[in-house]
């Protein structure tokens, strides 16, 4: 299992991309795997007959081995057995094979799911299942292939449970559950102001109106602003170090996008808009949206989600007027956008409605002090209320 991202522990094979005994060349995709992060394509580092050992579905540790790549002779030998034989034999002594090549795993290893780690033989479902029902997977007997724990065991170890569907964590889950931990150890506190987006849909009007393509959305404006904050108020591009308080030299800034079907199993993701303060509005608002399409279907790599300095999260297309949103460790900010809705207020003398939209920052006391965040966000305020300077 290769490690395809820097939090990368385990991996679940998703598919393969070739069979068990086809010959593939060295740059071909072979298998998909689901990571922490994304569903990524692996590619063959070297070209001969492929063997598969972990199905798909099968949660692995990163290192351990999923398969093998030989030359027909070599992998014919190293399997002890024809492609079509269900249980190969372990061969007398281990073959040579091509130079990096992964060697077969002996008869032992393989009929126990390819796990040499002492970890009970179980499908990743069994064990995602068993965790949450607090079932020991060890005094279970496996009715699947091979002794193999499957999900009707756990089911059947805990039989009263609650009505309802258990939903196990994907990957992306995981690691988001885990990531939550750690920035609730922050102390961390939030400030809100109320932004008039009035100025800002007029010139997005104009914009429109002259086919700008694309078209920016308001968050572009909100990124836009907020890089340029950021490179006034450094305080903010920053995250805590141990003993020390890191200014990052580049504005990267994280844009949070749910990922997944409504009701199903949703993760939300943050690809990085890179350098954010040195690129026009109209780069800004394309790379997003092709950012914001490839989280959506679980195809962003590891580089687009990397590197980000400060993160923007956005409820307003539905309807939210405000929220508090939970620092991106190690980041010592966040940003939470409500809805732009209108509002009666006193404006020279007189009432009128004007859309106002709420801003909250969520920040590291550790890092940035009350007055840091009200300045900064002031100065985002300044930018979305003469929306003119973020064309520049």
């Amino acid at each position: 299992m290769p490690r395809l991202s820097d939090s990368m522990v385990d991996g679940t094979i998703v598919s393969w991309l070739r069979a068990d005994g086809e010959e593939v060349r060295a740059g071909e995709e072979i298998v998909e795997i689901e990571t922490d992060k994304a569903i990524m394509p692996y590619q063959a580092e070297h070209s001969g007959t492929l063997r598969i050992l972990a199905s798909g579905g099968d949660q692995v540790a990163v290192g351990a081995l999923i398969g093998y790549i030989g030359e027909p002779e070599t992998a014919e030998e190293a399997a002890g057995a024809p492609a079509s034989s269900a249980a190969p034999a372990a061969p007398a002594a281990a073959p040579a094979t091509a130079a990096g090549t992964l060697t077969a795993p002996p008869a032992s290893q393989r009929a126990a799911g390819g796990r040499t780690d002492g970890r009970v033989n179980a499908s990743p479902v069994a064990r995602r299942l068993a965790a949450a029902l607090g079932v020991e997977l060890r005094a279970l007997a496996g009715s699947g292939p091979g002794g193999r724990i499957v999900k009707r065991d756990v089911q059947q170890a805990e039989p009263a449970q609650p009505a309802g569907e258990l939903r196990p964590l994907t990957a992306t889950q995981a690691t988001i559950a885990r990531r939550m931990l750690q920035a609730k150890a922050a102390p961390e506190f939030t400030v809100t102001v109320a932004v008039d987006m009035e100025a800002a849909f007029a010139l997005r009007g104009e914009l429109r109106a002259s086919s700008m393509a694309p078209l920016a959305t308001l968050g572009d404006f909100v990124t836009r602003a907020c890089a340029l904050a950021l490179r006034e108020h450094p305080r903010v591009n920053a995250s805590f170090a141990g003993d020390a308080v890191r200014l990052h030299s580049r504005v990267n800034v994280g844009v949070a996008v749910a990922a997944g079907e409504a009701g199903g199993n949703q993760s939300l993701l943050v690809p990085t808009v890179y350098d954010a303060d040195a690129k026009p509005l109209t780069q800004i608002a394309r790379e997003t949206r092709e950012l914001a399409a490839l989280a959506r279907v679980g195809r962003l790599a590891p580089e687009q989600m990397a590197g980000a300095t400060f993160t923007i999260s956005n409820l307003g297309m539905y309807g939210v007027q405000q929220f508090t949103a939970v620092l991106n460790p190690p980041q010592a900010a966040i940003l939470a956008l409500g809805a732009a809705e209108p509002q009666v207020v006193a404006r020279d003398g007189a009432f009128e409605a004007r859309r106002l939209m709420r801003m909250t920052l969520t920040a590291d006391h550790r890092v940035i002090y009350g007055a840091d965040a009200a300045a900064f966000l002031a100065s985002v305020r300044a930018a979305l209320e003469s929306p003119l300077k973020l064309l520049i």
